[in-house]
């Protein structure tokens, strides 16, 4: 029987989140379908980042004679950036997901868009504001203001003001005027964060999830999910994402060539990144201007409203099937 520890929960502010998909996969796991093959163990991460199998705190060095392989359910600080990566290769215990290079990289929404450029996809054009300082910033009182000077005189309203790094749109938003933009920053200096502003493009959101090694493919690309939100809301938020009132639709209702397209841009990123096991890329569809890519997300939720389980469903793939796949992409790497 394969040991399967699944980690969930974390310090980032997707804590939230993060149970959930650790819960669903814990679930599956445990199902009948899987129970003979798999002994789940359920390895939950706290806020202060103390580590626990079955409520009772623990660290590392005892975690690893306990497991197989790990399944990543973290998303945000910590499991997404790298970090948990690095440890679990410091004692050798698989696990899935992309490595703490590729993870770092696909983490940090600038260098994310760099690789986007070397790979000659389209991404909006940005402007990145490392973290307030008042050594090298100025006063604190003028900083906000200074900075909304400096976007307003290099790019058109909207834009999208966004943490440099975290994942569910979390800290995003969407400023139509100077006083917007100013108050974005003034978030920013307050929280201590770099962001990251981007022209605002209007046109259809899209999701692509990619698999390794999947159905006799190399990369195996999942049906592009068209995402619609309310008209009383501005972008997939936070809100939205996770309240039910957006619509994901899959597949989407995108041409066969931007279908094609989708499926070949996020291919493209899933391997120029180097991104491990799956990944899932998000981009908007111009009307005029063509595809634009948005960002990466090294470790889709896999909650049961998350977007990857629902491409899965779409091809008539089931998430035993998928987490079968990925434990055993996991066991092999190399």
């Amino acid at each position: 029987m394969i040991k399967v520890g699944v980690i969930r929960g974390g310090i980032s502010g997707e804590y939230e989140v993060s149970l959930q998909s650790g819960a669903e996969v814990l679930s599956h796991l445990r199902s009948d379908q899987m129970k003979d093959k798999y002994h789940a163990v359920d390895i939950y991460i706290d806020r202060d980042g103390i580590w626990h199998i079955n409520g009772i705190p623990t660290s590392i060095d005892k975690i690893a004679p306990r497991v197989d392989v790990i399944i990543n359910a973290l998303h945000g600080d910590y499991g997404e950036d790298g970090k948990v990566q690095q440890l679990l290769e410091q004692w050798q215990i698989p696990y899935t997901g992309s490595g703490p290079v590729s993870s770092a990289i696909g983490y940090n929404k600038f260098l994310t868009k760099q690789e986007f450029s070397k790979l000659g996809i389209n991404t909006p054009k940005h402007i990145l504001f490392p973290v307030y300082q008042d050594d090298f910033d100025g006063p604190r009182e003028r900083y906000a203001e200074k900075k909304a000077r400096e976007v307003w005189e290099q790019m058109a309203p909207p834009w999208i003001v966004k943490p440099l790094t975290g994942g569910s749109s979390m800290g995003v938003h969407v400023c139509k005027t100077f006083q917007d933009l100013a108050e974005a920053f003034e978030e920013s200096r307050d929280a201590g964060v770099s962001v990251l502003v981007e022209e605002f493009i209007n046109g259809k959101e899209a999701t692509v999830g990619v698999i390794d090694d999947f159905r006799g493919q190399k990369t195996y690309a999942l049906p592009p999910i068209e995402i619609r939100i309310p008209k009383t809301s501005t972008f997939f938020d936070n809100e939205v994402k996770y309240n039910g009132k957006s619509e994901e639709i899959c597949p989407g209702n995108f041409t066969d060539k931007e279908k094609r397209e989708l499926e070949r841009l996020a291919s493209l990123i899933h391997i120029g990144l180097d991104l491990s096991h799956y990944s899932r890329s998000d981009f908007i569809v111009h009307p005029t201007k063509g595809i634009y890519a948005l960002e990466v997300n090294t470790l889709p939720g896999l909650t049961n409203q998350s977007l990857m389980p629902k491409a899965l469903v779409a091809i008539g793939a089931t998430m035993p099937e998928f987490l079968e796949h990925i434990i055993k992409l996991a066991k092999n790497r190399k």
